[in-house]
């Protein structure tokens, strides 16, 4: 059986490639347990400064594995202890996400439905392919993406939310840009390169500023006004007494590249 995640390292970037095409990449138990070993790892990995989240084939995510959730309703239970199993590691892997140090990328193409567009909502930043298409379409056969709605509602208008969640209508890259669910629309055959100029550009910045920041912005979106400014003075302070934020800040002064260690 071939790996489910591939991941391939390039210049402090962590390209992951969701790997089971034949069922459009769905988030099957076994998905999603590849996936957050790989997150976990990568979580611990200083030497990875960003991450980019792709897939093989022709869909992105198709979201949950509705074969696999079918059988599972052959449970004395009817499949409620698998059901919640699988919603809670769900859960948990989509919240690794905007914890873990580094910023993510997702690199769209062809769909990402359900669960699918809730991995998209759940990345710091997305990059799509012209032609891609996004939904959260589980209403269609009676059953409301209540947890994909989670990350969709942090991540676009609610009104615009509600309305992909009620009607299960899909829309399409460029309503995805208007919304705010993806940073670019880039031609298929660029996509995979356009993902990494993005990573790169961030890859060259010093990483414990990113890291700071990453955790900050996720932090004070959750806090009051004041409580977000105090916050965000609290990671400015340590960020400026970093040795190599004074350094970079004497070679923007001094008209040179910073030396960082």
């Amino acid at each position: 059986m071939p790996d489910l995640i591939l991941r391939q390292d390039k210049d402090h970037i962590a390209r992951l490639v969701l790997n089971s095409p034949t069922n459009y990449n769905a988030l099957s138990v076994e998905m999603i347990e590849a996936l957050t070993a790989q997150l976990d790892s990568i979580a611990r990995d200083d030497g990875v400064r960003v991450v980019i989240l792709a897939a093989s084939g022709k869909a992105f995510c198709a979201g949950h594995d509705l074969r696999q959730m079918q059988a599972a309703r052959d449970g004395g239970d009817g499949g409620g202890a698998a059901f919640a199993d699988l919603f809670n590691s769900c859960a948990r892997m989509m919240q690794m996400i905007p914890a873990l140090p580094q910023p993510v990328i997702a690199e769209v193409q062809g769909i990402a439905t359900a669960a699918g567009c809730q991995l998209v909502a759940s990345c710091d930043m997305a990059v799509a392919a012209e032609g891609a298409r996004f939904g959260v379409n589980g209403v269609n056969i009676g059953l409301f993406c209540s947890t994909p709605m989670v990350a969709l509602t942090r991540a676009i208008p609610p009104k615009a939310a509600f309305e992909m969640l009620v009607t299960g209508e899909f829309i399409d890259a460029a309503r995805a840009h208007q919304l705010g669910l993806v940073n670019r629309v880039v031609a298929p055959e660029v996509l995979t390169e356009a993902a990494m100029q993005m990573a790169a550009a961030i890859a060259a910045k010093l990483p414990q500023a990113i890291r700071l920041g990453k955790r900050t912005f996720h932090d004070q979106l959750r806090l009051g006004l004041a409580e977000a400014y105090a916050t965000a003075g609290t990671t400015m302070c340590q960020n400026i007494l970093l040795p190599d934020t004074a350094e970079g800040m004497a070679a923007f002064l001094e008209k040179r590249r910073p030396s960082w260690s």
